[in-house]
This record gives C-alpha cells, structure tokens and sequence, in this order.
C-alpha cells in the first residue's frame, strides 16, 4: 500500500506538471492515463538506448574521419577522393541520427544537412550518447536492486512475522525503500532528460539558422549602410578635390593664356601665347579625362574588367604588372568594386609609397569569390585607417568582401579584396 500510494501521487503530480506545460490541456490532465505516460516513457527509453549504441558509433567515426582528413591533407589533390568519403558518411550518418530522434524525441527542425556540421554534430554528440548510457545502467542497476530486495523479501516466507509487525515497522520499511524509489524516479526522469537533450543539441548545430543569419544580416546591412553613406561622401569630396586642384587649375592657366594673347601686340608672341593655350588646355582635357575615369571608366561597360585594368596598368606612372586569370565577366556590381579596389591602390602606392613597380594578381577563390591582390615594392608602413584604405574597405564592404591590408616597416605592402561574385 505505502508503494501504490507513492507511485499514485508521482504519476499525479507528473500529470500536473504535463498540464500545467501544455503537453496534454488541462481538462485532459486528469485523464492522462498511466500507460499513455508509460507508452511516451518507454519510447524515449528505446530512443536513448539505440542513441547509446550510436554514439560509440559516432565516437569511432570522428576519430576514424580526424585521421582521414590529416591524411588528405598531408597528400593534396590525392586526397580528395578520401574528403569526399568523409562528407558522404557525415551526412548519411546525421541523416540516421535526425531520423532516429524523429521516431523516439520528436522532429527537430533542420536546416539542409552539409559536411561541416555534420562532423561538427557527430564530433560532439556522442557524450550525450554515453550520458544517456550511464542513466540506463543507473537505472538497470536500481530495479535490479529493488527486484533482488523484494524478492527476497517475497522468498523469504516470514509472512507471519511481517503480519505481526507494528505501525513502526511498516514505517522503517517505508524509509528505507524511500530513497530507492526516489533514486529510481531520479533515473527514469533522467531517460526524458537526455532524449530532450539530444533533440536540443541537434536543433542547435543542424537546426534552422534562419533567424539568427537574419538578425545577423540586418546588423550588417545597417552597419554597410553607415558605411556606403560615408564612402559616397568620401567620393564626393575626392571628386570636388580634383576638380579643384586640377582641371580647375587648367582652365584658368588657359583663361590667362588666353587673355595675355589677347591684349598681345606682337605676332609672334601671340602664336607663343596660343601654343601654350592648346598644350594648357590638353591637359584640362586630360585631366577632366582621368577625372571620368576615376569616377566610372567607360572601358569598365564596354570591354569588361580586363580592359579597364589594362588600360589603368598603361596610364599608372609607375611600371605595373597585371595577372588576370578570369575567364568569364562578373556581374556589373563586382567589377566596379575590383575596379576601384586595384585603381585607389594603385593611386595610393604611387603617390605615398613611391615604389619601382605594383603586382596586379586578380584570381578566383573559392566558394564562388573572385580574389584581387595588389603588391608594391615600396618601403611599407600603409595605415588602414587613413582615407583611401579605409574608403575602399567600405566600398567592399557594402557587397560582402573583405579587404585586409599587410604593410611591415621595410615593405612589401600586400592589399587584398575578397568579394562574393553571387
């Protein structure tokens, strides 16, 4: 009777707290049956034992794919038919794993499987598989335990002696059976623990990152925002800056001339004055021409990238060597911003760095990116905060590229443009 009583109120109190967590409404709690919380209890049980046996599995897997993987690396291209082994039984292994915590813990809601969760997964999931072994022996070993106590108690034939015991021997029986029964119930909530474990874990690394990549790419494109915002001020004010210090500086070099040849009384004098009128006015040409072409080369729409950096490479002052190595156009957007990144680089060295000449290297990258590195001889020592650099790292920044820029005291200055071609 003391054990009918104890078991009664935990299958009660265990019903109430289902209620109360919305699993079974409320006006449903109190016909949630015995052998439906049985039934949903044994099917987590079976799911943490088969999860038990699959984690030595997955355990023997990580180490077996660590060892493949270094010996891939250590051999090269050689080595890709043994990646693309690990990748296939990654994926068909968490494929297994998923299926079984469906059948026993409930569906957890995944993104599409790829080869680098699915190692990370599978190098991390086995401790929950040895942690839900441990609460299956905890368990075995308690109701083997309660059994032997009980049957021997059974086989023991002092019925008559237990028939003549008192209040106070039925309540030392009591406490002593109290703390196995608690410890069993300890175990048994335990099993739901680790399936709900299991079930978590897999959400969390194979799970939907839909929310988190948004709010992740909203704080991004308001940071590129502040970032295009002050670029294109930054743009402006080159642009006016030029047109001030150059054109501008033409014209009225030109006006002079002009006006010398003008009030000029001497033949000869005034051809001299329009001489250099033209020859000014050349360079205003020029200089507005370098000026477009800082703002948005015409080669850039009509050839492609090639061209127009080809035709930076024969207007830089300094000797530059291009190596291109493109075979396809990239969208409008990618080249204007590779464009710019070589240009403004280009610009910078020649002016600050004075070097002997600039290497040019634009490659593809992998996962889809196109690779732009820029090389000068110079002395070294560029800052990556000052406004060309740090103008260029907006600019790529705004299309989801990264540029890093590595100048030691003594030189060489290496600036790299990684942008998204997609």
């Amino acid at each position: 009777m003391v054990y009918r009583s104890i078991w009664g109120h935990l299958c009660g109190y265990a019903a109430g707290v289902l209620a109360n967590r919305g699993v079974y409404p409320t006006g449903q709690a109190d016909r949630a049956s015995i052998g439906s919380l049985l039934r949903r209890w044994l099917t987590a049980l079976s799911g943490v034992v088969l999860g038990s046996i699959t984690a030595v599995a997955a355990l023997l897997f990580s180490v077996v794919a660590s060892l493949a993987l270094v010996l891939a690396r250590i051999l090269g291209r050689w080595g890709a038919p043994v990646q693309r082994a690990v990748a296939v039984s990654a994926l068909s292994f968490s494929e297994f794993e998923i299926r079984r915590i469906t059948r026993f813990h409930g569906r957890p809601p995944t993104d599409a499987l790829t080869p680098s969760r699915c190692c990370w997964y599978l190098g991390i999931r086995w401790t929950i598989g040895i942690l839900g072994l441990g609460v299956v022996l905890l368990l075995t070993l308690c109701l083997v335990v309660a059994g032997s106590m009980v049957s021997a108690w059974i086989f023991s034939g002092d019925w008559g002696l237990i028939e003549e015991s008192d209040r106070v021997g039925g309540g030392l029986v009591a406490m002593a059976a109290l703390p196995g029964i608690l410890l069993i119930f300890v175990a048994a909530v335990g099993v739901a623990g680790v399936g709900s474990l299991d079930r978590w874990f897999a959400v969390q690394v194979l799970g939907r990152q839909s929310e988190r990549l948004l709010q992740q790419r909203v704080a991004e494109l308001t940071s590129s925002r502040d970032h295009v915002v002050d670029a294109i001020d930054d743009e402006r004010r080159r642009i006016e800056r030029d047109l001030h210090d150059g054109v501008q500086q033409h014209l009225v070099a030109l006006g002079m001339l002009v006006g010398r040849a003008r009030r000029a009384e001497d033949p000869e004098r005034v051809h001299e004055l329009l001489n250099q009128a033209q020859v000014a006015s050349q360079g205003a040409i020029d200089e507005l021409r370098e000026v477009a072409n800082r703002v948005y080369p015409i080669a850039l729409d009509k050839d492609g990238l090639r061209a127009a950096l080809e035709a930076l490479a024969e207007r830089a002052s300094v000797p530059v060597r291009l190596s291109y190595e493109l075979t396809e156009r990239l969208r409008p957007a990618v080249e204007t911003v590779v464009y710019f990144v070589v240009s403004e680089a280009v610009t910078n060295a020649t002016k600050h760095a004075s070097p002997k000449s600039l290497q040019v290297s634009v490659t593809h990258q992998k996962f889809d990116r196109v690779l732009a590195i820029i090389t000068d001889d110079g002395p070294g020592g560029a800052d990556p905060s000052g406004n060309g650099l740090s103008g260029l790292s907006r600019r790529v920044a705004a299309t989801d590229g990264t540029l890093t820029v590595d100048s030691p005291a003594g030189g060489p200055t290496v600036v790299t443009a990684s942008v998204p071609c997609a």
